[in-house]
């Protein structure tokens, strides 16, 4: 299906855009009116874009159906300060439930059940609840259209974060694992980060992989080794060589019962390298490949 976006309704745009850019994170928004009426809103047009300065962008989007803006964007407009949230797994049902179109003035602190923190340096009160909380200054509003679904982007410099304790490892430093972000998906559907969905992958940093396209023939057209697989062995510094001293059980076996038919020695070697692949031994992979391509 191929979807050509100027034939299309707002709603429909909306639609598959939610779906397709997604998980998105949420920043869940505290501001503030003239008049000192608190507001409290997620928004899941969200992200980090640059950290030194440290900026955070929100979009509140005028609304599909009627145009009209949130109470959030005409707070920042006349007040610009807001404490932007990090949204964890425990506090996903109230933060739900403070994106309900309540009429303007009313505190949404209150209607989901959140407490009421002091700022340090903003106006904005920060959710008590929340793990993580960045108190931001807004240094531009920037509207991306006049219609229906049209985005506004609120550029904000971070002044202060405020972690939670039980977030840090002995070390004072965050424990990814401990967060338990909350993401948005598409219709109702979120997400949440936690160890058992949680992985790692090498960052190549300054020194550069070798690449894809240096790998022997037989291993880049494999048939068991996936575009992954071959991501993480491209992704060495130097191409790797027989090790003499490498010793594998598994691999012994190999060559002891596949070693007169060349093809099907390839074909083991290749799906015991895509085992040791996804179990992260990339060089013990490359050791078994070295074999098998010698062989």
């Amino acid at each position: 299906m191929t979807l050509a976006f100027d034939q299309l309704k707002p709603a429909e745009k909306q639609y598959y855009l939610q779906h397709a850019v997604a998980p998105r994170p949420i920043g869940f928004v505290s501001s503030i009116d003239q008049e000192g009426n608190m507001n409290l809103s997620p928004f899941s047009f969200f992200n980090l874009f640059s950290s030194n300065p440290p900026i955070l962008v929100f979009s509140p989007s005028l609304r599909v159906r009627d145009n009209s803006s949130k109470h959030t964007l005409q707070n920042v407009l006349s007040v610009p300060e807001v404490v932007i949230h990090v949204v964890t797994y425990d506090m996903v049902q109230q933060m739900s439930l403070s994106s309900c179109e309540f009429p303007k003035g009313v505190n949404e602190f209150i209607k989901a059940g959140f407490t009421e923190e002091k700022a340090t340096l903003v106006k904005p009160s920060m959710v008590k609840e929340s793990l993580i909380k960045m108190e931001c200054k807004v240094l531009e509003v920037k509207a991306l259209g006049t219609g229906g679904g049209a985005g506004n982007l609120v550029i904000c410099e971070v002044l202060c974060m405020h972690i939670d304790d039980s977030l840090l490892d002995e070390n004072k430093k965050v424990d990814q694992r401990k967060i338990n972000h909350v993401a948005r998906l598409g219709g109702d559907w979120y997400c949440v980060v936690n160890e058992s969905n949680l992985f790692q992958v090498e960052k190549p940093n300054t020194q550069l992989g070798i690449g894809v396209d240096q790998l022997p023939a037989a291993i880049r057209n494999s048939t068991v080794l996936t575009g992954n697989n071959l991501g993480q062995l491209g992704n060495v510094h130097d191409y790797p060589v027989i090790d003499p001293s490498f010793e594998l059980s598994e691999l012994k076996q190999i060559i002891q019962y596949y070693s007169v038919s060349p093809a099907e020695m390839e074909k083991e070697c290749h799906l015991l390298a895509k085992k040791l692949l996804d179990e992260g031994r990339v060089k013990d992979a490359w050791q078994v490949l070295l074999t098998s391509t010698e062989g």
